[in-house]
């Protein structure tokens, strides 16, 4: 083969894998926010799933990035692991749009699209315009760029070395492992099929050989997913087992049809003369029958995947908590990364919220029994509230570099001034901690009355915060009115304890220095009133 036919090949696969990119980013760009809300509110219902995960991946144009989106979904407990087995089977159908797009004879106008999506882009100043005219830009850099690799490939017929490699694919391992291992390598099913359907187009190989390289793309796209659970959870690597046990069913059933029936030209004959047609028919066929076949069964999956992996003792231990994070940094595909990021963050603040609840409880328990041989507890709860703090923030800080919309931004900024305000209740609980040991330390005596209050206020805690729960699942506005109603029970305590120690003061029925230390611990409680509403209406504002 020439040099020149060489790079050829390679310009030309460069174009399609560019153009799909450009497709695929620009489509999740302008419908990502609409599928995220979609997928987020999906129901078990199994029709709707597979519907939903087709759609998705039909518009984005890449099963690999539908996914790695379910892996991490199911990995941050937005998803369970049935409902994830609909939308794969789903994603398998609706990336086979991307073979019949690839069979459509539009080459001669490729250029054309091109053009007219560049020129779009370049003279409209509208984010969303620019996006619809790189889709379509992207449409036909893809087309130009196959017709670059089915030409450069014409001459090699001549091979006799390479003609007979592609005629071993008539042998169904071999071209199912073809198939897997290239898929593989690219990971993209989408453009390993049509590089397929070039092969095709330049006569290098019939329908007969490629329907089994064709079997093998499924199973190799597989690949993607797989990657992506890795130090995942267990039920996300169940998630890719399902994936993959899918296309091996698939591939069992339609290598047994075409070895003993004549279904292989029965789909050539839908489109005689067009091998990419053919192709993109039998990859439709392929992914339609099979979740036909497999639907009834979608829960025996599921459960046969998780007597594959069963549960571990070694799943209780500490998960890596950055691995989440690295996958949506790492990932090419966005879509998806914006609900798991938040959901991860905010079952983050959710455990620091509870360390915070806890020591605030505690402290009140030090003050009123006058022990403070909890101290160095509490204090260690008090570095794992600052721990979680400066761990958070930096991982939203990361996580605002990918591209987001507004709404995603608005409620990654949230986060920020919710943990802040977590970490200030912690510090007034670590003062609580202080206070009892400077009560023990100074011999002071609380007064009855001053007791009786100090049991309302941590009553009146322990309430708000069993009420207040900070989760990705929180009812907002119900935070909110609990964290409203919180505080202005804690002014008014407040106002009425302050009085009341005046009075005993007046009266001389407590110590000077006992009524400057109580005047303290109701600045911390009226603090942490204050912060509690903070933070639910941070939450608030990044549901709205």
């Amino acid at each position: 083969m020439k040099p020149e036919y060489v790079f050829m090949l390679l310009g030309g696969l460069g174009l399609f894998l560019c153009g799909m990119q450009m497709m695929s980013s620009n489509l999740e760009a302008v419908a990502g926010d609409r599928l995220k809300g979609i997928l987020e509110k999906l129901t078990s219902n199994r029709i709707l799933g597979v519907l939903v995960g087709a759609v998705i991946t039909a518009v984005i144009q890449s099963s690999s990035a539908t996914t790695v989106m379910v892996v991490g979904f199911v990995n941050s407990g937005l998803m369970t692991l049935r409902q994830a087995v609909w939308i794969i089977m789903g994603a398998n159908i609706g990336t086979t749009i991307t073979g019949q797009l690839v069979a459509l004879d539009i080459g001669t106008i490729a250029p054309l699209f091109a053009f007219l999506g560049i020129a779009i882009g370049m003279f409209s100043k509208k984010r969303s315009v620019q996006h619809v005219g790189s889709i379509i830009a992207g449409l036909g850099v893809l087309f130009i760029g196959l017709g670059m690799m089915s030409d450069a490939m014409v001459p090699m017929r001549d091979s006799e070395l390479f003609v007979n490699a592609l005629t071993s694919f008539s042998n169904p391992l071999v071209g199912i492992l073809a198939g897997a291992v290239f898929t593989a390598v690219i990971q993209s099913s989408s453009a390993s099929v049509g590089i397929l359907q070039a092969l095709a187009l330049s006569g290098l190989i019939d329908i007969h050989s490629a329907v089994f390289v064709l079997f093998g793309q499924n199973i190799g796209t597989c690949i993607t997913s797989l990657l992506a659970s890795v130090g995942m959870n267990r039920n996300a690597k169940r998630t890719t087992v399902i994936h993959f046990m899918f296309n091996v069913i698939g591939t069992i059933i339609f290598v047994t049809l075409c070895l003993v029936t004549p279904l292989t030209d029965v789909v050539a004959g839908w489109t005689p003369g067009h091998p990419a047609s053919q192709i993109a028919n039998m990859h439709t066929l392929f992914n339609v029958v099979t979740t036909i076949i497999l639907m009834p069964f979608g829960n025996g999956l599921a459960a046969l995947a998780e007597k594959i992996l069963p549960d571990q003792k070694e799943e209780q231990a500490q998960p890596d908590e950055e691995q989440w994070l690295r996958e949506i940094m790492n990932s090419q595909h966005v879509l998806g990364s914006s609900a798991i990021a938040i959901s991860s963050l905010m079952e983050n603040a959710g455990s620091m919220y509870a360390l915070a609840r806890e020591n605030v409880l505690k402290g009140f328990d030090m003050i009123l029994s006058g022990d403070d041989s909890r101290f160095a507890e509490v204090e260690e709860t008090e570095n794992k509230i600052d721990l979680y703090n400066i761990n958070i923030s930096r991982r939203v800080s990361k996580v605002l570099t990918i591209e987001h919309g507004p709404a995603e931004t608005k409620k990654l900024n949230s986060i920020f001034q919710i943990v802040g305000n977590i970490e200030r209740v912690g510090d007034h609980a670590m003062n609580f901690a202080e206070h009892a040991a400077a009560i023990k330390e100074k011999g002071l005596k609380l007064s009855r009355e001053t007791i009786q209050e100090l049991k309302e206020m941590q009553e009146q805690c322990r309430k708000a915060f069993e009420r207040m729960e900070i989760s990705a699942q929180a009812d907002p506005t119900q935070l909110l009115v609990d964290a409203v109603s919180f505080e202005r029970a804690v002014d008014d305590i407040t106002e009425r304890c302050r009085d009341r120690q005046a009075e005993r003061i007046h009266n001389h029925a407590c110590e000077i220095e006992s009524a400057v230390l109580y005047s303290e611990i109701l600045i911390d409680y009226e603090r942490i009133g204050d912060h509690m509403r903070n933070i639910a209406e941070a939450y608030a504002e990044q549901n709205t």
